[in-house]
């Protein structure tokens, strides 16, 4: 229980006020009262003379204290404790300067606390404390007032002053102020005035403390005059306050009352709540969204657009339609990668056979991420031959990553809408294909594939290409923009992963945004693997068989390879495959028994006759031919090169739809084999007497590329010595006009060629050497790999008995 004036200022009647006046002014002088008095402690408050005020007295000893003074004189001395905290006060803790007052009326609550209604009849000071058990008892001395012989003219202005401040004060917080000002204007008395102004301002107990422990009337009048000062400044900024916040709530109720309005007139129109409402669901989806602030801003400004348009208009529809593409976009959106590396490694192993650089190139991707969650997407591209699995590599990689995965096919795109979408100016406006794919993947890392980027195409509807430099670039698609949002969106966590058949048509700049991993064709043994792992058992299930049901041995997956398939990749082994698991389906379907066994003898009445045969391999070449290595998108392809002399006068026809790069190889091995006649043993004035005819069959077919120099070279002097070139030997490679052999590429595709044949040996650039680390060992064993620097390092093998 505490003892206070209930924390708040006291409520006084003008009455009141008068009557305590009237009273003072009357008797002349202060009452009498004894010296010794029970002392109140008060906790935060401060009393002054002629000030009339309510307590609540709880504490046991300030009970005991006001029954001993209404059993008394009825005064008592209220002193303001220094510390509001401290619960039973001791001497110590209270000020020495207080207030007696006489007590008017008591009241007992019924929770046994007293109501007590006090006045102030004169400032006083402690001498000493006289008791403190079972109450405070003081001696208390009075403090003469000190008179004002006559006030001067500055005093009088000061009082003038506190007087229309109380009335600005009393105004501001909606008082009347007419009988009090009346009260307060028939108080000439410095000292009594600024009493009676105290007890009624809302002061700190220290400020307050200090004006009542003030002797002098003046310097009393002047402490009161600053804290009006603080006290008009402090109700003026209140005023301010509740005017704008009224102000703030007027323009609330009308607001409210304005829509209200509209929402009438649109009943009345017609146009019904739904506009209403699908705006309001708009707004909500957008809050959801987590857009940037940017985007945000956009947004807020486009809906403030759609609720001011008729919805049935047509630039309402278009303006709703791009809403509902900013509500739907993932803009915070990240699906949890899986970065348990040994996890992601058995699914990568589990889907795909070799591929080893790949595997470690994602892997490193998954390492990097989970040391540095913020690194940025990476841009690679899968070059190879069609069907050796760049495609389903992507969808592995999504896998193992645990994101979505999406393709998109960019063969043939010419427009460059596509990728950057339409402006929405235009009827029927789109945002691009890569927002489409981020809306419909509902994440902002997936993995996109974008397949098939050497074969963009452009026109006078833009180049794509071109468009995709920024999609494409790890500093710059952090701020994608798209023309149909026109607001950037952060592409900075999509994996993606682009295909291409060949690198030649893929424009310098877009390349080198791109880390290339070549995907050369795969061994024979590579395939017969596969197609026992992943082909056979898939394509037996499609055809409606059981996994047991079919048995292939893998050497007559071999001769499927070998006789019936002549590519890089796996896509009509799968096809080969399938024909057979479709004829023992039928089998099946007509009654006959499993399991089925497909032998080399059943092979051929199941797939007919074999479509490949090596003619040329145990037959000797004639003078002439030459067994050369060429690489195309679908893989390595072995390349015969014929040459006939005839008698004329040193013309050189070429047939075969070859390049100018094939036919300037041509001109420098004839320059060569001219220049060096009596080196190759040829006769040295050939040209003279013979006209040379250089074919490079299937002639349908068109060639272009360095990589046959070599070989036209050989092939040249065969066909002069009149004698056969080594039958087990194929060659590549770049020839100059003083012999060098330069170094080409495709050098696995070329050596797989090779060893599909079934050659013995092959001649490479002594520069290309190192491309035999990407070779299987078990290829290399197939097969002898020759390098020569300079032609004369390849006549040897290409000349023996």
């Amino acid at each position: 229980m505490t003892d206070d004036s209930m924390n708040s200022t006291p409520i006084i009647t003008e009455e009141e006020v008068l009557s305590g006046a009237l009273e003072h002014d009357a008797e002349g002088t202060l009452p009498e009262f004894p010296a010794e008095l029970p002392v109140l402690p008060v906790r935060d408050i401060v009393v002054f003379n002629y000030m009339i005020l309510p307590l609540f007295v709880g504490r046991e000893k300030s009970v005991q204290a006001v029954d001993a003074a209404l059993n008394g004189s009825r005064y008592m001395m209220i002193t303001t404790q220094k510390d509001e905290a401290t619960e039973d006060p001791s001497p110590e803790d209270l000020h020495n300067t207080g207030t007696v007052v006489m007590i008017m009326r008591m009241l007992k609550m019924p929770d046994g606390r007293l109501k007590v209604l006090v006045q102030g009849v004169s400032r006083a000071k402690v001498e000493r404390f006289t008791s403190t058990e079972p109450y405070l008892m003081a001696e208390v001395n009075a403090l003469e007032e000190l008179e004002v012989e006559e006030v001067s003219v500055e005093t009088e202005a000061m009082m003038r002053a506190v007087r229309e401040q109380s009335e600005e004060i009393l105004s501001l917080r909606g008082v009347a102020t007419s009988e009090i000002m009346s009260v307060l204007n028939t108080v000439h008395d410095p000292g009594r005035l600024a009493d009676l102004i105290a007890a009624n301002l809302r002061m700190k107990v220290p400020d307050a403390q200090s004006i009542l422990e003030c002797n002098d009337p003046i310097e009393r009048l002047q402490l009161v005059n600053k804290q009006l000062q603080k006290e008009s400044e402090v109700a003026n900024v209140q005023a301010r306050i509740q005017s704008m916040a009224r102000e703030g709530m007027d323009k609330a109720q009308r607001d409210y009352y304005l829509r209200e309005q509209l929402k009438a007139i649109r009943s009345e129109l017609g146009e019904g709540e739904g506009a209403e409402e699908e705006a309001e669901e708009l707004a909500e989806a957008l809050n959801k969204a987590g857009l940037p602030n940017d985007v945000k801003k956009e947004a807020t400004k486009q809906l403030r657009r759609l609720t001011s348009m008729h919805p049935e208009s047509s630039e309402a529809s278009v303006v709703r339609s791009y809403l509902e593409w900013l509500s739907e976009l993932p803009w915070k959106k990240l699906s949890r990668d899986r970065l348990d590396i040994l996890k992601a490694q058995e699914i990568l192993n589990e889907d795909h056979y070799g591929l080893e650089k790949v595997k470690d190139r994602i892997l490193e991707y998954l390492s990097v991420r989970k040391l540095n969650p913020k690194s940025k997407g990476p841009i690679l591209c899968f070059a190879g031959p069609p069907g050796v699995g760049k495609t389903s590599l992507g969808r592995s990689i999504a896998r193992s990553l645990g994101r979505k995965f999406q393709r998109i096919s960019l063969g043939g795109m010419r427009d460059e809408a596509e990728i950057r979408g339409h402006r929405r100016t235009y009827v029927g406006a789109m945002p691009g294909r890569i927002i489409q794919t981020m809306k419909l993947m509902g994440t902002r890392n997936p993995v996109i594939m974008l397949d098939e980027i050497d074969k963009l195409g452009s026109d006078f509807r833009g180049d794509p290409s071109s468009a995709l430099l920024e999609v494409l670039d790890p500093e710059q698609n952090s701020n994608f923009s798209d023309h149909y949002l026109n607001v950037p969106f952060d592409l900075s966590k999509v994996m993606f992963i682009c295909t291409a058949n060949q690198l030649d048509t893929i424009p310098g700049p877009l390349l080198d945004r791109m880390e290339v991993i070549q995907i050369p064709g795969y061994t024979m043994q590579e395939k017969t693997r596969i197609a026992r792992r992943y082909l056979l058992p898939r394509q037996a299930e499609e055809n409606g068989l059981k996994k047991d049901e079919v048995s292939i041995a893998d050497s007559v997956l071999s001769k499927i390879i070998q006789e019936y398939t002549r590519e890089a990749g796996l896509r009509n082994l799968e096809r080969e495959i399938g024909s057979v698991c479709r004829k023992l389906a039928r089998q099946k379907a007509e009654g006959t028994a499993g399991p089925y066994k497909v032998t080399a003898k059943t092979l051929q009445k199941l797939l007919g006759i074999p479509r490949f045969i090596d003619e040329e391999k145990d037959a000797d070449l004639i003078p002439g031919v030459a067994q050369g290595l060429a690489w195309t998108p679908y893989g390595g392809v072995m390349l015969n090169v014929e040459v006939t002399p005839m008698k004329g006068k040193g013309k050189l026809t070429l047939t075969g739809q070859l390049g100018d790069v094939m036919k300037e190889s041509a001109q420098a091995a004839l320059s060569y084999a001219r220049a060096n006649a009596e080196e190759l043993d040829i006769d040295a004035d050939f040209l003279d007497k013979h006209d040379i005819h250089i074919h490079v069959p299937a002639g349908a077919t068109p060639k272009d590329g360095p990589s046959a120099g070599v070989t036209l070279l050989i092939a040249l002097i065969s066909a002069l010595k009149g004698q056969s070139v080594n039958q087990e030997l194929c060659m590549t490679g770049e020839i100059t006009l003083r012999g060098r052999v330069l170094p080409v590429g495709g050098i696995k595709e070329k050596i797989l060629a090779g060893v599909a044949r079934g050659l013995q040996h092959v001649c490479i650039p002594k520069q290309n050497e190192k491309d035999l680390e990407d070779v299987p060992a078990d290829l290399l064993k197939k097969i002898e790999v020759h390098t020569a620097s300079h032609i004369k390092d390849i006549i040897p093998l290409a000349f023996t008995e």
